[in-house]
């Protein structure tokens, strides 16, 4: 057998059971959201019980992630256009200092609720290791949608339709 084909032999079954592990990793969707607590920046607090009714949109970000800093906008542009129509949106900083993530919100303002990793279990039960991480929690308390990485604006409100919130199809935003 050649080292070629020895090769793919092992790298296949690899990068299948690395790819059912990515699969799998943290709550999924429509499954029952993690109970949770949150406190922003601000000292408001969040739980299971104070969010029922609502649509809750997560996203973890960090200072450093360049995605993040481009898909900011229209975060906030959601969070202003549903706040009032049962979405509520919850920016979680993942692993950085409150004086680093305060300095970076001096020089980049956000309009969403502001939560360090300190003041919640959320980062954690969401296995946020890359960014942005989006979760659409529903107003039963279900997983709607998580996405993992940027698409964009468009891809962002078709999660949020995914639990009633927003144009369910492209011809309903048109």
């Amino acid at each position: 057998m050649t080292s070629r084909k020895m090769g793919f032999r092992v790298a296949l079954p690899c990068a299948l059971l690395l790819a059912a592990m990515c699969a799998y990793a943290g709550p999924q969707a429509k499954e029952r959201a993690p109970r949770f607590n949150a406190k922003t920046m601000d000292g408001e607090k969040f739980t299971n019980e104070t969010t029922k009714g609502k649509v809750i949109l997560l996203e973890f970000w960090t200072t450093w992630c360049p995605y993040c800093f481009t898909e900011a906008p229209f975060v906030d542009k959601i969070n202003q256009e549903y706040g009032d129509k049962g979405l509520l949106v919850l920016t979680i900083n993942v692993g950085e200092s409150k004086k680093t993530v305060k300095k970076y919100l001096d020089q980049h303002p956000r309009k969403t609720r502001i939560i360090l990793t300190d003041d919640t279990n959320l980062a954690a039960m969401y296995e946020a290791v890359e960014y942005p991480i989006y979760v659409v929690i529903d107003k039963d308390g279900n997983i709607a949608a998580t996405q993992r990485g940027a698409a964009g604006e468009e891809a962002l409100r078709d999660l949020l339709a995914t639990a009633g919130i927003g144009p369910k199809d492209k011809a309903e935003s048109k």
